[in-house]
């Protein structure tokens, strides 16, 4: 993966970088990678051409920030929705329907991150190697705490993702035909009964 831009040095600079991520957030979503364009971003940006490329070297280069961008601006949504939680399990439940509520403000989020592993693999794969090491740490703190078992918990952390990515996609983008809270009271009865007969 080649390095993405660099960070702007200034407040303003910020603000810049920040409003054409976010309007290349709607060109991508919408159009998809490859239909998106340069003039297309900058026309939602309300930029011109030159501004876009003091930030980015390419269409490919905005794409690789920007799923970097998301990446951080999703995990911070989702630890400030849990800050608060008395144990795991309960940050589990909140956490969860916190990313469905987020899917659904965000619906382009799920076209761009898959839509990034044919552009830049290793970007793709930074997304979520981010979220498994950020998911790790936190059910380790949870076992040292003995609010959950002790277990393998990268593997845990990869299925548990692996349940929201596909849960998400099928009951926020696809068909919200279930109420959001009884989807995450199904997940959390398997998280927490798992599958075995009683």
């Amino acid at each position: 993966m080649t390095e993405p831009s660099l960070t702007p040095k200034t407040a303003r600079g910020a603000r810049t970088q920040e409003r054409i991520l976010r309007a290349a957030e709607a060109e991508f979503g919408e159009r998809g990678y490859h239909d998106g364009s340069i003039v297309g971003i900058t026309q939602r940006a309300g930029i011109g051409q030159g501004t876009f490329y003091l930030y980015f070297k390419s269409k490919e280069d905005v794409l690789r920030s920007l799923v970097l961008y998301t990446s951080r601006q999703l995990r911070r949504y989702l630890s400030e929705q849990v800050i608060d939680t008395k144990d795991r399990l309960e940050a589990e439940r909140i956490g969860f329907r916190a990313f469905l509520d987020y899917i659904a403000d965000h619906p382009n989020l799920y076209r761009i991150v898959q839509e990034s592993q044919f552009v830049d693999a290793a970007a793709h794969r930074a997304y979520y190697d981010a979220f498994a090491e950020g998911y790790m740490a936190a059910l380790r703190q949870a076992g040292v705490q003995h609010s959950i078992r002790d277990g393998d918990y990268e593997v845990w952390s990869w299925s548990i993702m692996g349940i929201m990515h596909f849960v998400g996609q099928r009951y926020v983008l696809w068909n919200g035909d279930k109420p959001r809270q009884e989807v995450v009271d199904a997940v959390m009865d398997l998280m927490i009964n798992g599958m075995k007969a009683s």
